[in-house]
């Protein structure tokens, strides 16, 4: 009996550590964290660093080695370095299981166990080749990377994933581009600026996926970084890759219907989706969200932050400019604007690029003096919402302009309507549906304003010269009137004067104003390159037009 026991304890015992070994086989782990930042340097190369904050499955293999894909084989292993929960670890080529090009980081005793936790930082301090040309601009470079990423079977739960760019130093905000952002990440980065005065471009997602390859692009000047650092291929290059992408996606795809969306659904999008990028003219910093209201804003000024059309905010500052009798309208077909000596001192910067604006005979010369003085007015703007909260500051100007209407709309008599539109005219004017609605409270008799005759050069009230006003009305105040529908239709028709006399087409302008303050995304152009791995490996593909992808093995 003793015997007969001691064989069964040996069984069951061997059963429990084979069981044991097998659930242990495999690796299994979530990355709660990974913080990538990518460094395109001066001369042309790439610096990446990452973060990752790995958790083991309690049934997990113990994760022994982390595979660090490279976006190609001309990385610099003597700038790698590596370390553990802050404590230095080696770093080997040999031991890489990954697909393509990449190194492991040696865990030794820095080993993850199972259930338990642990922050791996990796540097890599020089990478060439991995720009191209912009497929759009000749004169723009382009960067393009993924992140590394693990097999889909060895990866549990979700990624709070950190991409920032950091494009060459010393560059204007106003001149890099971002390209279209990868699913479950915002359509537009946050952009700034890092401790050495480069442009940054951060994307986050809080629920990526450490098992699937996001790819992330921007464009900038070629001029930034040294000729030779862009890689440019010969026109027969260019063509056999375009055939080998073309016959390679159409052995790939699925049924026509897909082909179609692809090739003429999507440009269709695109052009949608640009013309009304062309309307969003402020900088994508504004969008950072800060904290509190930002007060002082002027009217005009806060037409810019409400993303207001740009004749209408001409409209605007052309009204300010006159009640501040700092100018007058000569003529109103075509729009002319005389301005006096010397000007008030109240005048804001933007008044007076306008009334300078003005002076300049030429029409083309005049509206690209126009474009430069909107473009200085919406950087003015940015600058002064940094650190401010656009939300809250956009409600508060709506409940401004909402008071001025209020006001204006439960005024008891015709003069007092006139008195506080006349108060509060630019701030009336924020409203999406000023035209309607000006006409909706306009319908009796209206008191013009004391400068309404620096506005509309045809009118001529009673007192000067003796010639009467276009249509009067009895008036205590000495003050002379129009009907209604005459008044709402002339403030209605100045904005239309803008659009039709002195900018042309809005959208053309305000494209060229956009194409300052914030350029739209230059697509990634076609193109696949990247290795294939099977096993505990996976594939590094990419469609762009600077191709940097890093793959990392999966599976530990």
């Amino acid at each position: 009996m003793k015997k007969i026991f001691l064989i069964t304890l040996a069984i069951l015992l061997t059963l429990g550590i084979t069981a044991n070994v097998s659930a242990q086989s495999s690796y299994l782990f979530s990355v709660d964290k990974e913080d990538v930042n990518v460094y395109w340097n001066a001369d042309g190369s790439q610096s990446l660093d990452y973060v990752w904050v790995f958790t083991n499955d309690a049934n997990g293999h113990p994760i022994d080695f982390v595979d660090v894909g490279m976006p190609n084989g001309n990385f610099d292993m003597n700038t790698v370095s590596a370390d553990v929960n802050g404590n230095a670890a080696s770093v080997s080529t040999s031991d890489y299981q990954g697909s393509g090009t990449g190194f492991a980081v040696v865990m030794d005793s820095q080993t993850i166990g199972a259930g338990a936790s642990g922050t791996i930082h990796v540097y890599v301090g020089r990478i060439t080749g991995v720009l191209y040309p912009d497929s759009g601009d000749s004169a723009y470079a382009s960067g393009v990377f993924a992140p590394a990423y693990f097999g889909s079977q060895y990866v549990s739960g979700t990624t709070a994933l950190t991409m920032t760019f950091h494009l060459p130093p010393d560059m204007n905000e106003n001149e890099p581009r971002w390209h279209a952002a990868p699913g479950g990440f915002p359509s537009e980065p946050q952009a700034g600026y890092d401790a050495e005065n480069r442009v940054t471009y951060t994307w986050y997602s809080p629920s990526a996926s450490a098992s699937e390859q996001y790819t992330f692009g921007a464009s900038f000047p070629a001029s930034y970084v040294p000729e030779d650092a862009v890689i440019r291929t010969s026109a027969l290059d260019a063509i056999v890759g375009m055939f080998a992408a073309f016959f390679g996606f159409v052995a790939s795809s699925l049924p026509c219907l897909i082909f179609i969306a692809i090739f003429i659904g999507s440009p269709v999008l695109s052009i949608i989706q640009a013309n009304r990028r062309k309307l969003k003219y402020l900088p994508p910093k504004v969008s950072i969200e800060g904290h509190g209201i930002k007060r002082g804003l002027t009217a005009v000024e806060s037409a810019i932050l409400m993303e207001q059309p740009l004749d209408k905010v001409m409209t605007m500052t052309l009204f300010s400019v006159i009640k501040k009798n700092a100018a007058s309208v000569k003529t109103r077909d075509p729009l002319e604007i005389e301005s006096v000596q010397p000007l008030p001192e109240t005048l804001h910067d933007y008044e007076r690029n306008f009334l300078k604006a003005f002076k300049i005979p030429d029409k083309k010369l005049r509206q690209e003096a126009l474009e430069t003085m909107m473009v200085g007015l919406v950087k003015n703007v940015a600058e002064k919402m940094r650190g401010f909260s656009r939300k809250e500051t956009l409600d508060y100007y709506k409940a401004i302009m909402e008071k001025a209407w209020q006001q204006v709309e439960t005024a008891d008599t015709p003069e007092v309507k006139s008195q506080k539109f006349e108060e509060a005219l630019e701030w009336t004017m924020l409203d999406k549906d000023y035209d309607d609605r000006t006409r909706r409270v306009f319908r009796g008799p209206v008191y013009v304003p004391m400068w309404w005759g620096r506005y509309d050069p045809a009118y001529r009230p009673a007192s000067s010269g003796g010639q009467a006003a276009p249509v009067s009305m009895p008036s205590s105040s000495g003050k002379q009137g129009l009907p209604g529908a005459d008044f709402a239709a002339s403030m209605v028709t100045g904005v239309q004067t803008f659009s039709q006399k002195v900018i042309g087409n809005i959208n053309t302008f305000t494209g060229k104003v956009t194409g300052a303050t914030n350029p739209p995304p230059k697509p990634s152009s076609s193109g696949r390159r990247g290795g294939g791995g099977g096993g505990r490996s996976c594939a590094c593909a990419c469609a762009c037009a600077g191709c940097a992808c890093a793959c990392a093995g999966g599976g530990r």
